[in-house]
């Protein structure tokens, strides 16, 4: 159902486009999270390990995919928003046409680099084998996390939250019912878990298709639309590649600080792949709340309705704030039984090391929020670049505070270094907001 933003309640307009777009994200998580858990619970630390390794480097293609798309819907809002169908029509063609090209030739490309990849990211040789054979089994499912991601970003610029969450519940039930089968029941170890998450991308993606091209005549694309548009291709790379390289940026760093992580042993890489896990479901709603604020934004941007842009941005950071309070005592006083779900034994090592992190984590949980926050205000008024710059800037500071505190203090370092990382980024997006807030960011886009 489409949602038009540029008139009625803010606070609605948020909270309505932003819950299930928070629960879309969760049960998207729950990809990889069943995974981690299925395979810790039935194979062990090695293979839980194998995952670990391999799930920093998926999350940047991955998170590149859902960067690329957020800068395309960018687009789609500000078009959706001006009543324009017609250029939205071609602006889906052209994204589709070329961002399945581009994908496909990505995925060829490191299914053949896999070995010198993992050698460069210091696996350690007892899992190298099985880390390498999991990898090149869930790249098979890059041009499907591609498809989805468009069109349940299409539809989110128009502001239908809710259908992409229908098809994530149905395939997250899939891929935790495919993980029993293949890992617990056929014993496919890794392996096995690599083959449930590709089967559930496909469906994920096929039912969002089959939706639009159903239910959704303004994107029911003709034989002559599927095709790339020079006139707009430009823009859409422009807009695609900013918000990509931010999230490409961001988890090339993760990249990293999981490679100081690896030398420590495969209890620590175990350790850190799950508590990686609770950030990621910690995060998302704060992402969110950031992406409800873009998209409400750009539809405004292109209505030209510049004062409700401003107060959505106050509202949204109020739901920042709130969120933190309440997710930041959840992991507090849960962080054990969290990271017990994760082990095969409650007593396992990995347990101890996760609760030292999530003690630290759980107070600096907030200042993402922040980020996200002014990000997805920024977003909606076209700044891809200062997202980019920002998030780099985070990066910067992270890895390097991760070459010096994580060999010196362990888990605990990891999280100690994300306070740099997060510190270093609002010094940069606070000072650029309150300089140019007055102008209301009337910049050229």
């Amino acid at each position: 159902m489409k949602h038009d933003m540029t008139e009625g309640p803010i606070t609605q307009h948020l909270v309505r486009f932003a819950i299930p777009l928070i629960l879309g994200n969760m049960f998207q998580l729950t990809y990889n999270a069943v995974d981690s858990i299925v395979v810790g619970r039935f194979v062990g630390n090695h293979a839980q390990a194998a995952i670990g390794i391999c799930n920093p480097f998926m999350n940047v293609l991955t998170f590149f995919i859902v960067g690329v798309c957020n800068g395309i819907s960018v687009l789609m809002s500000e078009f959706y928003g001006a009543k324009d169908e017609k250029t939205l029509r071609r602006e889906m063609g052209t994204s589709l046409v070329f961002g399945m090209g581009f994908f496909l030739a990505l995925a060829l490309c490191i299914w053949i680099l896999v070995n010198p990849i993992l050698t460069v990211l210091s696996t350690p040789e007892e899992v190298f084998s099985m880390t390498a054979g999991y990898l090149r089994i869930v790249l098979i499912g890059l041009i499907f996390t591609y498809i989805y991601n468009l069109y349940a970003s299409t539809l989110r610029s128009m502001g239908d939250a809710k259908t992409p969450l229908y098809f994530l519940i149905f395939s997250s039930v899939l891929n935790i019912a495919l993980d029993l089968i293949f890992v617990a029941g056929m014993k496919m170890q890794v392996y096995g878990a690599a083959v449930a998450t590709v089967i559930s991308q496909f469906l994920s993606s096929m039912l969002c298709v089959f939706y639009v091209r159903r239910n959704v005549p303004v994107l029911r694309l003709t034989r002559g639309e599927r095709q790339i548009d020079r006139s707009l291709l430009g823009r859409t790379i422009h807009y695609s590649w900013a918000t990509g390289m931010q999230k490409i940026t961001l988890n090339v760093g993760k990249l990293l600080v999981q490679a100081f992580i690896n030398p420590l042993g495969v209890d620590i890489i175990a350790a850190f792949n799950a508590v990686n896990r609770i950030d990621d479901f910690v995060f998302q709603p704060e992402q969110s709340i950031g992406a409800a604020m873009t998209t409400f934004a750009a539809q405004n941007r292109g209505a030209k309705k510049n004062d409700r842009i401003q107060k959505s941005f106050h509202i949204g950071m109020m739901m920042e704030v709130v969120y933190w309070a309440f997710i930041g005592t959840v992991v507090f006083v849960s962080s054990r039984t969290l990271m017990s779900w994760f082990a095969p034994t409650p007593d396992n090592i990995m347990v101890d090391l996760g609760v030292s992190y999530l003690h630290i984590m759980a107070f600096l949980y907030l200042m993402p929020g922040l980020t996200n926050g002014l990000q997805g205000y920024v977003r909606g008024w076209g700044q891809m670049n200062v997202c980019l710059i920002s998030t780099f800037v985070q990066i910067v500071g992270r890895v390097a505070a991760a070459a010096v505190l994580i060999p010196r203090f362990g888990m605990q370092g990891a999280a100690y270094c994300c306070f740099v990382g997060w510190t270093v980024m609002l010094l940069y997006e606070v000072p650029y907001y309150l300089i140019h807030k007055k102008e209301k960011f009337t910049l050229k886009a």
